[in-house]
């Protein structure tokens, strides 16, 4: 019996002192042992399945009376996720009390698509909330919400199963927390999602093949742990933004890429891929930004690559490429930045060596070009170039290992840092792991920073939003403004066009 009494008193003293620390500490990003606590925490508050049993919220008992049902099981879904939250340094639910939760801070109310007359939660903004807690599974019953922007909390655990009932979901939003386990299929249940950033999570293993079947506008996955080959379906993908970077991602780029006929803008960097540039990349005529930097690729370069007729970017530094690099490709008309420093090429044009227009970046160092400063030396240089990688003959696809060249290993190249390679922030978020970049602590929420985006157009709540422009990117137009992409969000954007315009009596985000 002591031993027993010994026990729940370590235990009330394990939960005390973590509140004291989430309450008197804010300053501090969680540690590991208090995310594993708030982890348990949710995996022993989840039910079979993750999901909630049918009829759930008639089992909840409230005194307080509500407008609609609806209302009153966005009550039961808010108040079970303040009872998750364990730190709130900046008060930002201190109102979540009663039963208005339309008045709620960061919680936004509209009438329902189906039935006009009846007002119910379709979007929650929590982005820089600097929360530490994790999402409870009563949050299913949120079922008329269609965005959820958690952007640079401290939220732990998984992403729960019962999320699937929230089929209305347009823009998910749970970037620069730490949630952890495999790639959260609930997403794929969601039929009108179209904006889905994951960043700087631990979400580690494979993506799904499912995933890029999905109507997407944007996908972010860069900074978390995905391993795998990337799925041959990202040819049926329907993005105009997607980011690989800084993951463990393996195998080559899919052929199907080059049916990718919506793409914009698309960064493989710092992953584990090689093998040889399949010849479909030059089908990505409409492409803006394409960098594959810092991973294995070899071979020489397509002679297609001059059907990059758009891109501004273009980014190939970091590999094992040789050859030579083609006059065409210094030509391209919209090119604003081409980095293809080091890697082995042994040929350089003219056109690239002295651009014929001034506002081309052209970055050539650490190749093995004779006559240009700062190459590798002869003896690093023969043992790639000597044996150089048939193109003709690399069978790599998405689901495959890339080829492996002929040449012996190689010494290492200490090449200098790379754009994506962001500074270190300030924001009271969670540390990732050292071999991550970490985010920057401005990660811009203002309707400036998205200077390309007018309303979102949303299939879900169309009706409130004009047409005018669908895009929820960033334009980016210098290389080194990449990590402008990694680290923006759309919240503002979509939250104006849906709860401010068309006479919608919601308010407005706070800037």
């Amino acid at each position: 019996m002591a031993s027993r009494q010994s026990f729940q008193a370590f235990g009330c003293l394990t939960f005390f002192s973590c509140i004291l620390f989430c309450s008197y500490a804010p300053t501090f990003a969680l540690t590991d042992v208090e995310q594993s606590y708030i982890t348990r925490r949710q995996l022993l508050a989840l039910r079979e399945n993750g999901k909630l049993p049918d009829g759930y919220e008639y089992t909840v008992k409230t005194t307080e009376k509500f407008e609609n049902e609806r209302l009153r099981r966005a009550f039961i879904a808010l108040q079970a996720w303040k009872k998750a939250m364990y730190s709130d340094p900046k008060n930002i639910t201190s109102n979540w009390f009663g039963p208005n939760v339309c008045d709620y801070k960061g919680v936004y109310c509209v009438r329902a698509m189906d039935d006009p007359k009846l007002k119910v939660v379709a979007g929650i903004d929590l982005n820089h909330a600097d929360i530490a807690g994790y999402l409870p599974v009563e949050l299913g019953l949120l079922t008329d919400v269609a965005l959820i922007h958690l952007n640079s909390n401290r939220f732990c655990g998984i992403i729960p199963e019962s999320l699937s009932e929230l089929t209305l979901m347009h823009e998910f939003d749970v970037s620069n927390n730490r949630f952890v386990g495999d790639f959260p299929k609930v997403v794929l249940s969601w039929p009108s999602v179209k904006f889905i950033d994951l960043r700087f999570n631990n979400f580690e293993g494979c993506l799904p093949p499912e995933l890029f079947k999905k109507d997407l506008d944007a996908l972010f996955l860069n900074d978390n742990r995905f391993t795998c080959n990337i799925p041959e379906t990202i040819g049926k993908s329907t993005v105009s933004v997607v980011t690989f970077a800084n993951n463990k991602f393996k195998g080559c780029i899919p052929r199907s890429i080059g049916k990718m006929s919506n793409l914009d803008e698309i960064i493989f960097s710092n992953n584990n891929l090689g093998g040889c540039f399949p010849q479909e990349i030059g089908l990505l005529r409409n492409v803006t930004i394409f960098d594959v930097s810092k991973n294995s690729f070899v071979g020489s370069l397509p002679a297609n690559f001059s059907g990059f007729e758009k891109v501004d970017v273009l980014d190939i530094s970091g590999n094992k490429l040789t050859g030579s690099v083609p006059e065409d490709i210094c030509k391209l008309p919209s090119l604003s930045s081409f980095k293809f420093s080091y890697n082995y090429f042994s040929e350089e044009h003219m056109a690239c060596i002295k651009p014929e227009r001034k506002n081309i970046v052209v970055e050539d160092t650490g190749n093995c070009v004779a006559g240009r400063m700062k190459q590798k030396t002869d003896k690093e240089c023969k043992q790639v170039v000597s044996n150089p990688v048939d193109c003709s003959k690399d069978k790599c696809t998405g689901g495959s290992p890339p080829s492996k060249p002929k040449s012996p290993p190689l010494p290492p190249v200490h090449s200098p840092p790379h754009h994506v390679a962001l500074p270190p922030h300030h924001v009271h978020s969670p540390p990732h792991p050292s071999t991550v970049p970490t985010p920057t602590s401005t990660i811009s929420t203002s309707t400036n920073s998205i200077s390309s985006s007018c309303c979102v157009y949303t299939a879900t709540y169309k009706r409130y939003c004009p047409p005018t422009k669908h895009r929820i990117r960033i334009p980016i137009a210098t290389s080194t403004n990449v990590s402008r992409l990694l680290n923006s969000t759309t919240a503002l954007t979509s939250l104006y066009c849906i709860f401010s315009l068309s006479g919608i009596k919601g308010k407005k985000k706070e800037p």
